[in-house]
């Protein structure tokens, strides 16, 4: 509250003295006044704990506030109507300004999701556990188990070990006790909540931009500007000219909301592995999809990295609802099933606030899907925080990735990933792609971010199958480019310099 409260006091203060700067004493007093209340401000700033991303753009937008108001004031101060309108219209926005956009804007701490009503906890059994022993604590609680996830490969996990845990909608509040309990019985290894998450895509707007010459047709490349920051036209040079051979076609899932496999412009490129997840009510899976494998010189919509459909295909895990939401259950069942159809490539372009507690079952998952070749792309996250606090972001063994805009810097909303292994950039500002029935639309997220990460490691891993997830991650930074704030986004994906690479090596 304090945060709000000194900027209140240093707009106040700022008005004041423009009003009576001429007027002596008041007008010296008022502008030492105003300096106090800006130090107190700066000083609640910078001992709020916020990363130094979050400071930067409150203090950036907390200033662009204070030069409108001290603006206003001194275009209302000359005529008394105008003052006292000015000044109700003005103290109206600040009262709003500082109640509902200030407050999270250096907080620490991030709110927690809800638990999944159907099952809020997951368990995991020790291995040969006999889960008779769950028996007593389910007849005093009411407790339903039920498998939590059937990997077809168990012998290399404790992932089938897992049970789901429904709770009695009556026995919630006593959500603290079960747990408790359920950790105090001997063959039960771990327990942890299994949270919901959402995504929120952010519209975009349109951008046109691309000045390189392609020499493909897609109507939409014009709107597609990180085509010219990632210098596809090389990439796309360099698949002509040399025509690198695909080993395999490499397999790209898309962990979403679904994807509309009948899009003209990808069902060229679509392998389906579940009929049930070849539809798309949100619309975000299908946009990921497209920039990802969308297919590339058809005359239709936009262009992906794949020139030809030699390199990779796209699938489909559906892992949220048409709400866009899921939980840590849904996600974790679908990079099994992704893994176990055999994929290279696993794209996540959703996430939620971390904790210690729920990292372990993911860390299982990760480790289930490394093991099956796959390499595994998440998004940074959209909260202008550190992405070290988010899961699957700060999971080891995944590629990170955060959005950048335009100009090359980090995007306002983006979180940063500098205190990560394995952060890596790419566009996610006004990105344009498939969305369903045929359509199109510009969205920003490090959700849009990442499935151009995932494009190109699809293009890496059909030229180079056996390519592992570190030497991947390697290979992108290694041959990145710099960004404004490369500490805080990671290196900017280039995709020739990548392919060029690969093919050195492979020589």
């Amino acid at each position: 509250m304090i945060y709000p409260i000194t900027f209140l006091a240093t707009a106040a203060a700022l008005v004041s003295w423009f009003l009576y700067r001429y007027r002596e004493p008041a007008g010296q007093r008022l502008q030492y006044l105003f300096f106090s209340a800006l130090g107190s401000y700066l000083l609640t700033v910078l001992l709020s704990g916020a990363g130094a991303g979050q400071m930067l753009w409150a203090l950036f937008r907390d200033f662009s506030v204070l030069a409108a108001v001290g603006a206003a004031a001194m275009a209302s101060a000359h005529k008394r109507s105008w003052f006292i309108a000015g000044s109700i219209a003005l103290s109206a926005g600040l009262l709003g300004y500082a109640g509902m956009v200030m407050p999270q804007s250096l907080s620490t701490t991030v709110q927690m999701p809800a638990y999944d009503a159907e099952a809020e906890l997951l368990l995991e059994l020790g291995e040969g556990a006999d889960a008779a022993a769950l028996d007593a604590i389910a007849f005093k609680y009411g407790l339903s188990f039920s498998p939590a996830f059937a990997p077809q490969h168990a012998a290399v996990t404790e992932l089938d070990d897992y049970l789901a845990v429904d709770i009695p909608r009556g026995q919630l509040h006593k959500i603290e006790d079960i747990i408790e309990g359920l950790q105090s019985i001997p063959e039960v290894d771990w327990v942890e909540p299994n949270e919901v998450v959402q995504i929120a895509p952010l519209p975009g707007g349109q951008r046109k931009s691309p000045r390189q010459v392609y020499g493909v047709d897609d109507p939409g490349l014009e709107q597609q500007w990180g085509f010219d920051a990632m210098a596809v036209n090389e990439l796309y040079e360099l698949l002509r000219k040399d025509a690198p051979k695909a080993k395999q076609t490499a397999l790209i899932a898309i962990l979403d909301t679904g994807v509309d496999a009948a899009h003209e412009d990808l069902e060229g490129q679509y392998r389906s592995l579940d009929p049930a997840d070849d539809n798309d009510p949100r619309g975000h899976g299908t946009h990921c999809a497209g920039i990802a494998a969308a297919v590339t010189d058809n005359g239709l919509g936009v262009a992906s990295f794949s020139l030809g459909g030699q390199y990779v295909a796209v699938t489909s895990v559906k892992v949220l609802n048409a709400a866009g939401m899921g939980t840590q259950r849904s996600i974790i069942a679908g990079m099994i099933k992704a893994a176990d159809a055999g994929a290279d490539v696993i794209s996540m372009s959703l996430g939620g606030p971390s904790s210690q507690a729920k990292e372990r079952a993911y860390r299982k998952a990760v480790d289930y899907a490394l093991e099956s070749g796959a390499i595994i792309v998440v998004a940074a996250g959209n909260s202008n925080r550190d992405a070290r606090k988010f899961v699957p972001a700060n999971l080891p063994g995944v590629i990170t990735v955060s959005a950048i805009g335009p100009n090359l810097d980090r995007a306002v909303f983006s979180n940063e990933v500098s205190g990560l292994s394995r952060g890596i950039a790419a566009p996610g500002v006004d990105i344009y792609s498939t969305v369903p029935n045929n359509n199109y639309a510009s969205y920003n997220g490090t959700s849009m971010a990442t499935p151009y990460v995932a494009g190109l490691l699809g293009l890496l891993k059909s030229l180079e199958p056996d390519l592992g997830h570190e030497e991947a991650y390697e290979l992108l930074k290694s041959t990145g480019k710099e960004t404004r704030q490369t500490k805080e986004t990671g290196r900017l994906i280039q995709p020739a310099a990548a392919v060029k690479k690969l093919i050195s090596a492979q020589q």
